[in-house]
């Protein structure tokens, strides 16, 4: 029996395979972000509160279809009411993250979104200096420099500015890094850590509950607004559904990305999603760019890329 090189069926079929999933993960995060751009600005659907909380609905009934039906992944148990209650704080500030980035959307282009949200190191490293022991090598810290000298020179240059956008989309980003550190704290020991997809299945319901009162108040009847837009475009109901859906595929393909490849694959794959994204949103929305905002997003992008390596190396 002889072998060519790696070229073997089984590893043809396993590349294939990985980069099927990749693709996935690219198509469905760059799908969900210029869908939501189209329905919040251009389509005017103004209802970030009650999109997200469609976002979560779907996530909540596709959880449980891919674990309890399909077997995705096994079922995790909540095993007290404290890890409840974690798990419950955890989705307060997913809550957060989302409806902010969604309620920027409105306001600012995705290119430039895609500037701020690359910042997401920065507030990562903040939040664990400030809420852990751990430190990391100072060269780590100095990598950050460049990250947010990027997005202020890309704000300087951003012909779409826009003060309260601008807000939403940092605070966004920062409830990001929160809910990434907060995990690593909250969920810490062995008996209460769990896969990001049973994490999902349990925080997306929860955060239907937190957003349904949010939505009434602050998007009066939206439910009653969204019918009546449906019966004069009733594509609305599909962007609304395929959108949903796409939301929860977001978390499946990264999930099984990381599982089929390593944290750190994704980590880079996903500094390379975001140059990606901007490109397409800037041919489909031509949204107007300045040589300022491109250097801005590049040097941010560059200085995510050597906090990567800082933190590979230091480990």
């Amino acid at each position: 029996m002889s072998t060519k090189g790696n070229w073997s069926p089984p590893a043809v079929s396993g590349r294939l395979f990985t980069f099927g999933l990749v693709a996935s993960w690219y198509s469905s995060n760059i799908g969900v972000l210029l869908l939501n751009k189209y329905l919040l600005s251009n389509y005017g659907f103004k209802y970030p509160i009650f999109l997200t909380m469609c976002h979560m609905a779907a996530c909540s009934l596709l959880s449980y279809v891919a674990i309890a039906w399909l077997r995705v992944v096994p079922m995790q148990t909540v095993r007290s009411r404290l890890q409840f209650l974690k798990i419950a704080t955890l989705s307060l500030v997913f809550c957060g993250s989302v409806v902010s980035g969604n309620v920027s959307l409105k306001y600012l282009p995705v290119s430039f979104n895609q500037a701020v949200g690359a910042t997401t190191p920065f507030f990562t490293a903040v939040f664990a200096y400030l809420m852990t022991v751990k430190r990391e090598a100072w060269i780590t810290y100095i990598t950050l420099i460049p990250v947010v000298t990027g997005v202020i020179i890309a704000s300087g240059g951003e012909p779409s500015f826009h003060l309260f956008g601008f807000i939403m989309c940092v605070g966004a980003t920062a409830a990001r890094a929160l809910k990434s550190v907060l995990q690593g704290i909250l969920l810490s020991s062995e008996g209460e850590k769990l896969n990001s997809m049973n994490l999902l299945l349990y925080m997306a319901p929860i955060a239907v509950i937190l957003l349904l009162p949010a939505t009434l108040v602050m998007e009066e009847n939206v439910v009653g607004i969204t019918m009546a837009l449906a019966r004069e475009d009733f594509k609305l109901i599909w962007y609304l559904l395929f959108n949903s859906t796409l939301a929860y595929f977001v978390n499946l393909t990264n999930f099984l990305v990381t599982k089929h490849t390593s944290a750190l694959t994704l980590q880079v794959l996903g500094n390379a999603k975001g140059a990606v994204a901007v490109v397409v949103s800037i041919l489909i929305f031509k949204n107007p760019v300045t040589v300022t905002g491109m250097l801005g997003y590049t040097v941010t992008v560059i200085g995510v890329i050597l906090y990567s390596e800082a933190k590979k190396r230091s480990k």
